[in-house]
């Protein structure tokens, strides 16, 4: 697996941080909503939608918390959008932190894919390029970022894991991707890469390490 494998390609907000579903709970619990009901929204027309276009920067912010609260209201409850992008910046995983250094130690390039918007500040956010910033301290550990607000195309488009695999010079079959939704998971492993989905930090770090063929204490063995 070693020979095989010579890149490791992150998603970010729900890998290397806790999933902002979580905290899109808590919001919902907050405000008296149906459990889900942001996925709810962001699931209606997923090509064509606030949150599709916000993560091509096809809108402005404005535009978005708009548009959101448009698509919420038509599905039967009030939401603002600003709401939502106010929640969206997710927990440090620490454990994926020290993966990330230990991958690099082993000689694994590493590299990152995220759909994320392009104003704010947190891990859905685009990135601030503020050295002292702890998330920017983070992706500086990556060879390449490519980032869905810069690059005008999101998961799970398969273009945007064909323009990494370019940049990296390899092919889909020499990376493994980890991403915590099984729609971005899915084209990712139909062009030849290994995927994995992400369910926790733990789950994360145990199929990697079996797919790597790490002990399984890594990476802190």
């Amino acid at each position: 697996m070693r020979d095989r494998f010579k890149a490791v390609i992150f998603d970010f907000g729900g890998v290397i941080t806790s999933s902002p579903f979580e905290a899109f709970n808590r919001l919902e619990a907050e405000r008296g909503l149906p459990r889900d009901f942001i996925r709810s929204v962001n699931a209606a027309n997923p090509d064509g939608n606030a949150w599709a276009l916000f993560e091509r920067a096809e809108i402005d912010p404005a535009t978005f918390d708009r548009m959101f609260a448009e698509e919420a209201q038509a599905l039967g409850h009030a939401l603002e959008g600003s709401a939502v992008l106010a929640v969206l910046a997710g927990a440090v995983r620490p454990a994926m932190v020290t993966a990330l250094d230990r991958l690099k130690g082993d000689g694994y390039r590493l590299a990152c894919i995220t759909n994320n918007v392009p104003s704010g500040h947190g891990a859905g956010m685009a990135r601030s390029h503020d050295a002292r910033d702890e998330l920017e301290q983070i992706f500086a550990r990556f060879e390449h970022v490519i980032e869905s607000s810069k690059a005008g195309v999101r998961k799970p488009d398969p273009r945007i894991y064909l323009m990494m695999c370019e940049t990296l010079g390899l092919e889909p079959a020499q990376c493994i991707y980890l991403d915590d939704l099984g729609i971005n998971c899915k084209p990712a492993s139909q062009l030849g890469m290994h995927a994995i989905k992400v369910t926790s930090g733990e789950q994360a770090l145990a199929d990697l390490g079996a797919v790597l063929g790490l002990t399984p204490g890594w990476p802190l063995d």
